[in-house]
């Protein structure tokens, strides 16, 4: 059942883009055979990436999630990127938009981060391994009584340093819209004491057409999703890195997650109101009578 910590999104089957050109059979099934070995290399690298200390294990991981966007034929356009490049002891939320599978290979691709996923994960074939190793944190959106404890691990890897990867919608959307952010994940932002990174993400063809072929919505399976995209011609992933948000910037979290949002969806050229901070009561005293 749908709730405010497992939202579910309208996007379905009719949402997807039609006309768009693809490759030959023969191209899809090069593809996903590139696929299928970046995957098993970076399987065997899981007992390597301790002892190659953390440059090493960052390197190691660009190079990998660059191989998956390039054995989709997937080009990926990044501005601003510099800004999440830049080497940093302080942690930051980095939030974006969520579309595809593809969009945390892009982030990845950028700059290697852990980040926040559906427990379910972890249950992948291969992948799961891989993404574990990576410093995933998991998260279980069936439950409600996870929301504190997945805040609290989630604030406290943030004040140690790290960069963290989240898709506050909660789940996909086909790129034509956005969700709402939920604000539960800017409390561990706010609790850590660290900026919140807006990225936007789009999908376009070489032509500069949008397309939603790289969504991941609805009942289809990953497989599903995969195909379709391994069938695409001329896909871009665009990756739009923006400014800080800082902690002191909102009031409270509901206000954060508005300011991330309202920032995306400008990026994204769509218009969204941002809000206002709020001043805060101060309490008074008053005399005894």
């Amino acid at each position: 059942m749908a709730h405010d910590w497992m939202p579910t999104s309208p996007c379905g089957p009719s949402c997807f883009t039609d006309d768009e050109p693809t490759v030959s059979r023969a191209r899809v099934a090069a593809r996903l055979a590139g696929a299928v070995g970046v995957l098993l290399v970076a399987a065997l690298s899981v007992p390597v990436m301790p002892l190659i200390g953390r440059a090493g294990r960052e390197l190691l991981a660009k190079r990998i999630f660059r191989a998956v966007l390039r054995s989709f034929g997937v080009r990926l356009v990044v501005r601003g990127g510099e800004a999440l490049r830049a080497g940093s002891s302080r942690g930051a939320l980095v939030a974006t938009n969520h579309i595809s599978w593809l969009d945390i290979a892009a982030v990845n691709a950028v700059r290697p981060m852990r980040a926040l996923a559906k427990v379910d994960i972890r249950t992948w074939p291969v992948l799961g391994r891989v993404v574990a190793a990576a410093g995933t944190l998991f998260v279980d959106r069936e439950s409600l009584r996870s929301l504190p404890s997945t805040v609290a691990d989630l604030s406290a890897s943030l004040r140690s340093g790290s960069l963290v990867y989240v898709c506050p919608e909660g789940t996909t959307w086909c790129g034509q819209g956005m969700g709402k952010f939920r604000p539960a994940l800017f409390q561990a932002a706010i609790d850590g004491g660290v900026p919140v990174r807006p990225i936007a993400l789009r999908f376009h063809l070489a032509d500069g057409r949008e397309t939603t072929t790289p969504a991941f919505i609805g009942t289809e399976t990953i497989i599903d999703s995969v195909r379709r995209v391994a069938r695409l011609r001329g896909l871009v992933l665009e990756l739009t890195v923006l400014d800080e948000l800082a902690p002191g910037r909102a009031a409270n979290r509901k206000e954060l997650a508005a300011l991330a949002e309202a920032a995306i969806n400008s990026a994204l050229d769509r218009v969204t109101p941002i809000p206002t901070q709020r001043p805060r009561r101060r309490r008074v005293t008053l005399p005894a009578a």
